[in-house]
């Protein structure tokens, strides 16, 4: 465990003028509030802070961040408290704790709404001090280090989250070795039986070629110094298991067929020296095609500068070469961290690191889509597809460059331009030739959008966008566009109501009682009323308190006009009564409760069901049949354009004779032994009756269930639902409607 004297010994050898009185006392502290705590491993827990401390002195951080490092845990696993750090440390260290704290470990198995929550705290958190991120990272790199300490199950989930969230995120901000360690350690516990086969490959492949890194480094080198870059350092180094095993995965290759298993760097003086330094190498040995790019002209979007290229060098290998200045090489290695590094650097590549850095465009991009109305499953989906993907970079015909993930369409070049550009799309040019919009974008292509005035995006386009901007953009294009739908429809409705009461329908009239009617805006509102959400009556009741109906309700002596539902449902209706004027009166829509009709009509339910508690409403199939939907059945869509079809009714239950109502529910369930019997028992265990059960395996570890039930109302399906979400064995759950 390393001593309190070596800490600051560490910190001084690049900072000598440290504060050495903060980090005497932020470790003390930590040392007294950790007391005896001890980790799964049986060490001291005070030692896992000073090995995150000791992380980020590798990245040359300064005694702030170092001293956060170290009392990290404290507010959450000690008696400490903010005020407490506040009052000894400052508010600036006490608020990145702070930070720290309130981002807990994030769950990928489950409660997958829970983890983007967590994402979306650290990513803000990040976006606000980026020493938060750094702290974060060393914290989790020390974890995945003595992760053999824990149990199976919890190096598998701890692994599993690192792949998904940390080390893409590392990546993303520049922190290239940070990632590579994080990859490594993740392969280890994820594909224990591939980490070994690949490992003991490269092992066997060393043994052979031992001595041929050391050559080519000298060659390289002695050539470089020849043709005057005196300066000239060459590194050679072996590719990593994982690195190796995603090639092979991705590329569809064995390990035999792998070429450049051997990579090397050219560190030279500066940005010309590169380019010499590229020519030198260009000349002596043969190119392969295809495989030169330069990130000096086009940066990747977290900063990352270096000429890459790939040749069959020395002794017929075929070796792939990066060629750099020592500060692209330490923005390389280091990202972001490196700002410590350079931010007293006069210009050029010194201020390279500054908030306006395209690894801060591309979090503040992301942060963005927060404010987008995505639900927070969409926004962990857009994350993780942004973190993961490469990129290519594409250009508008006026030469802007336009960074998007590999594999991007045209659709995703216009939302990234703009969203009006995205929405209005029609059609796209790629390098002046008119091309599907599903064509996937590459390297330097010039991508000119044709746009109409009358386009609205297609849902579909949803399934062909890899970008998150994208795809929030369609979502809520196509929300708009439902919107518009339900608000035109409760329109005629609100339109038929009011005429049929002697009044005129406004919208400017319903802005007064918008607060009434439990609505922002008046769209909202008449929306609402297409959607069957609110009664046409009680909108006209509010513009017009004093209005009164006049309508009586005739109920022949013989019951004549009575519909009854069969006794089973347990559930009355009543058929939108005629005018006291006569027969030729319209139909009103006001839900009112009666026992419906045992004559020509028949009352039926959805085939998805619907349960008391559900906003119903009732479509006329033909003139001997009613189906009722709850109000969120897709199969309503297609009534939209026949309001004439829809009637207003609603629950009322003879509570003295209760019978139970069908709904259907389906989730995605484990597939290990007593995952059925759990979801059964849980079922039963709330007085729940099980119709129909079907099964369908969709994945080696999976299995769809489709689950007829029947309730007693919504709030027990509710309450069902709820409980089986926080079952292991379930990974999602949901009720189906038609």
């Amino acid at each position: 465990m390393m001593r309190q004297y070596e800490l600051v010994e560490r910190v001084q050898q690049y900072k000598p003028d440290a504060n050495e009185a903060l980090l005497n006392k932020a470790y003390v502290y930590a040392m007294q509030k950790h007391g005896q705590q001890k980790r799964a491993s049986g060490d001291p827990y005070i030692s896992h802070p000073l090995e995150v401390a000791a992380i980020l002195t590798d990245m040359h951080l300064d005694e702030s961040t170092i001293a956060v490092a170290l009392l990290h845990d404290t507010i959450e696993d000690t008696s400490a408290t903010r005020q407490e750090i506040d009052e000894l440390f400052g508010e600036d260290i006490g608020r990145l704790v702070e930070g720290l704290t309130k981002i807990k470990k994030l769950d990928l198995v489950s409660k997958k709404a829970k983890q983007a929550e967590n994402l979306r705290k650290l990513l803000l958190a990040i976006s606000d001090d980026v020493r938060v991120l750094l702290v974060k990272l060393a914290d989790r790199l020390h974890n995945m280090r003595t992760l053999e300490h824990m149990r199976d199950d919890k190096r598998a989930r701890i692994s599993e989250e690192t792949m998904e969230i940390y080390a893409p995120l590392a990546g993303r901000m520049g922190m290239q070795d940070m990632r590579d360690e994080l990859e490594e350690l993740s392969f280890r516990y994820i594909n224990a039986e591939a980490y070994e086969t690949v490992t003991h490959r490269l092992e066997e492949l060393s043994q052979r070629n031992e001595g041929l890194i050391k050559k080519i480094e000298d060659e390289l080198e002695e050539l470089l110094i020849a043709n005057g870059l005196q300066n000239a350092h060459v590194k050679g180094r072996q590719k990593k298991p994982y690195s190796v095993f995603r090639k092979m995965q991705s590329k569809s290759l064995s390990f035999e067929q792998l070429s450049d298993v051997y990579g090397f760097r050219i560190i030279v003086d500066d940005v010309p020296g590169c380019y010499r330094a590229l020519g030198i190498v260009h000349t002596r040995w043969r190119v392969v095609p295809g495989r030169f790019k330069d990130y000096i002209s086009t940066p990747k979007q977290n900063d990352y500068r270096s000429i890459h290229t790939t040749i069959v060098g020395p002794s017929r290998q075929r070796i792939e070469l990066q060629i750099r200045t020592q500060r692209m090489h330490d923005i390389a290695e280091y990202g972001i961290a490196a700002h410590s590094l350079y931010k007293d650097g006069e210009g050029g590549e010194g201020e390279l690191l500054s908030k306006e850095s395209n690894a801060y465009s591309w979090l503040r991009h992301t942060i963005e889509q927060l404010s987008d109305g995505d639900n927070p499953e969409e926004f962990l989906e857009h994350t993780k597809l942004e973190l993961f993907q490469d990129q290519v970079f594409c250009f508008t015909p006026k030469g802007k460059l336009i960074a998007l993930p590999r594999g991007a369409t045209p659709i995703d070049f216009a939302y990234a331009v703009h969203t009006n550009i995205g929405d209005t799309t029609v059609g796209a040019k790629i390098n002046g030739s008119i091309m599907p919009l599903v064509t996937r974008l590459s390297n330097g292509d010039e991508v000119e959008i044709i746009r109409s005035g009358v386009q609205v995006p297609p849902a579909a386009w949803e399934e062909i966008v890899v970008t998150g901007k994208a795809r929030s953009a369609i979502r809520r294009a196509t929300r708009m566009a439902i919107r518009k739908q339900y608000a035109g429809l409760g329109h005629r409705i609100l339109e038929r109501t009011f005429e049929r009461a002697g009044k005129i329908f406004s919208r400017d009239a319903l802005k007064p009682v918008l607060h009434r009617l439990g609505q922002r805006d008046v769209e909202d509102a008449i929306a609402s009323v297409g959607r069957g959400e609110t009664s046409s009556l009680d909108v006209l009741r509010a513009v017009y308190p004093d209005y009164q109906d006049e309508r009586v309700t005739v109920k022949p002596a013989n019951d004549e006009g009575w519909f009854h539902v069969p006794s089973a449902t347990g559930m009355m209706f009543k058929m939108p009564e005629r005018s006291k004027e006569g027969e030729g009166a319209d139909l009103e829509l006001a839900p009112l409760p009666i026992r419906g009709l045992s004559g020509p009509v028949e009352v039926r339910f959805s085939p998805s069901g619907a349960v008391p508690g559900d906003r119903i409403v009732g479509i006329v199939e033909d003139q001997k049949a009613i189906t009722i939907y709850p109000i969120q059945a897709g199969i309503l869509e297609k009534y939209y354009d026949e309001p004439d079809r829809w009637i207003d009714v609603r629950w009322d239950l003879d509570e003295a004779n209760r019978s139970r109502f069908y709904a259907r529910i389906l989730l995605n369930a484990i597939n290990e032994p007593g995952t059925l019997a759990t979801v059964a028992q849980t079922i039963a265990g709330l007085d729940i009756n099980i119709r129909t059960l079907t099964m369908v395996r969709v994945a080696a570890d999976f299995t769809e269930m489709a689950i007829d039930i029947e309730v007693w109302d919504l709030r027990q399906l509710n309450q069902l639902l709820a409980q089986m979400k926080d079952l292991d064995c379930i990974s999602t759950i949901k009720r189906l409607y038609d």
